[in-house]
């Protein structure tokens, strides 16, 4: 293997291995619910009663209300629309994070590239929660309105789970040399919710602290989709500025990843 290998030239054999991937996602999705009389739609089921128990509880049973800084007054409401990304965004990591090492022993035996196993997670993941994301349209119309801002929707979902790729594709690599790296995931995605703007709008979290919440990536994104779907307003610039920090920076530590593991990474499997 030639010792400039990196990324792009991953991204390469992932383009040219692309008709791969989707057949093994598809599989993959098939493979979970494989013999049960519901099939596939088991996978909704979750996030589903999820954002309807939020709705249920919040909305109707308690009526519990939001600050006047908040963007929407009703409480289930507002978690609904960072919730449902967010489950969407832990999904994707958790399977992409322990992609390389479910597949370890079919990578011993096979010429395949890694690359394309923590892409079928992502994407698979993706194939059940993209849906979910993208009926909030319809079920958001009172406060959107079809705003022309719903054209930025298609490019958050996009960004995020490219995101997901990135950061599942980097921490798999870590938990094929390590394997507490997925135990360290699964602890920081449970501690993540709460510095985010999932649970709370952004203007009661303390100013002087607000920078913290940057320090999730997916901050960007929920406050993306809240500001398209609960005020029908363009995403701001800084928006956008985090996401693509967000998605550089986990480029440049995969880059070096890639790199330094190309040699050693089927034999820690």
């Amino acid at each position: 293997m030639s010792s400039d290998y990196g990324l792009l030239q991953d991204l390469k054999v992932l383009w040219r291995s692309g008709a791969l991937t989707f057949v093994l996602a598809r599989r993959d999705v098939a493979a979970r619910y494989a013999g049960s009389a519901g099939g596939v739609l088991w996978a909704y089921a979750p996030p589903l009663l999820t954002v309807a128990c939020y709705f249920l509880v919040f909305d109707v049973v308690f009526g519990m209300r939001l600050g006047d800084k908040a963007p929407v007054e009703r409480v289930g409401t507002y978690l609904i629309v960072g919730m449902l990304p967010w489950m969407a965004f832990c999904d994707a990591l958790s399977r992409a994070a322990t992609s390389l090492v479910d597949a370890g022993g079919l990578l011993q035996k096979n010429a395949l590239p890694p690359v394309v196993f923590p892409a079928r997670s992502v994407l698979a993941s993706a194939a059940v929660f993209a849906p979910l994301m993208l009926t909030l349209v319809p079920a958001y119309l009172p406060w959107h309105r079809f705003s022309a801002a719903l054209l930025a929707l298609p490019a958050l979902v996009v960004l995020q789970w490219l995101l997901c790729f990135v950061l599942g594709y980097l921490v798999a690599i870590f938990t094929a040399a390590m394997r507490d790296a997925a135990h360290l995931l699964g602890l920081a995605l449970s501690l993540g919710v709460f510095l985010s703007p999932v649970l709370f709008p952004v203007a009661l979290f303390p100013e002087t602290w607000r920078w913290v919440l940057w320090i999730n990536p997916m901050t960007g994104p929920i406050l993306g989709y809240q500001s398209v779907l609960l005020k029908g307003e363009w995403p701001s610039a800084a928006v956008w500025m985090a996401l693509l920090l967000w998605m550089g920076l986990a480029a440049a530590l995969l880059e070096v990843a890639v790199r330094r593991s190309r040699e050693q990474l089927v034999d820690w499997l």
